[in-house]
């Protein structure tokens, strides 16, 4: 009877102590996610996998091409100041797409386009016939599905979008058979520097394979 009567307490107890401890909000297991952080990665040029498990804040260098940086902006929407040469060139808003390429082309090139202002969009103007000269960026100017490849160092203009507004540029950095790499800034906080497109040649037409591309310029 007397052994009776001490499991029925036994069994009791540890109902009653589990209850409680659910009750309690599982105290061990909260007090073990109290000590896991999240860190922020970003997918860097180099490799296509979140390896970076340090905390990328913005303006910080996470990539080049050709000895020019590339900063992270985070936020697409982000802004920090505008960027201007010693001698008063407007490169643009940091740090935005369209800041890295008037800098990569200045920097590199010593290219200053006659009109430094405006949204990536702006960037391609369609008064200008396929292959002649854009004045206001003082660069030849190729439309997409024409009859121009893609070369290494143009500038793809990728026309606005209904996420996208102000349109978007890259720089093209290599050129295979079938497809082309590119890189960018400010492409959003979780997208990499680095990326490609697939290109197409018909009846002798090249285009990239990208319907909100509008086309691409380049240098004289």
């Amino acid at each position: 009877m007397r052994q009776e009567k001490a499991k029925a307490i036994i069994i009791t107890t540890l109902i009653f102590g589990g209850l409680v401890w659910w009750l309690l909000g599982l105290p061990g297991l909260n007090s073990f996610k109290s000590k896991i952080t999240k860190s922020t990665s970003y997918k860097t040029s180099n490799k296509n996998t979140n390896s970076d498990s340090k905390k990328v804040t913005k303006g910080t260098i996470i990539d080049s091409y050709k000895g020019v940086k590339v900063y992270y902006n985070g936020n697409v929407s982000h802004v920090n100041d505008r960027n201007k040469t010693k001698d008063g060139y407007n490169l643009g808003l940091k740090y935005q797409c369209v800041e890295f390429a008037k800098r990569f082309f200045y920097e590199r090139y010593n290219h200053k386009m006659p009109d430094s202002y405006g949204h990536a969009k702006d960037f391609y103007n369609t008064k200008y016939k396929h292959g002649s000269i854009n004045t206001e960026r003082n660069m030849y100017q190729y439309k997409n599905k024409g009859s121009e490849k893609p070369k290494v160092n143009d500038l793809i203009v990728i026309g606005p979008t209904k996420s996208n507004t102000f349109g978007h540029l890259v720089i093209v950095t290599k050129i295979y058979k079938n497809e082309i790499s590119f890189i960018q800034q400010n492409p959003g906080p979780k997208n990499p520097s680095r990326g490609k497109f697939r290109i197409d040649y018909n009846n002798g037409i090249w285009s990239i394979e990208s319907n909100a591309i509008l086309g691409w310029l380049r240098l004289k």
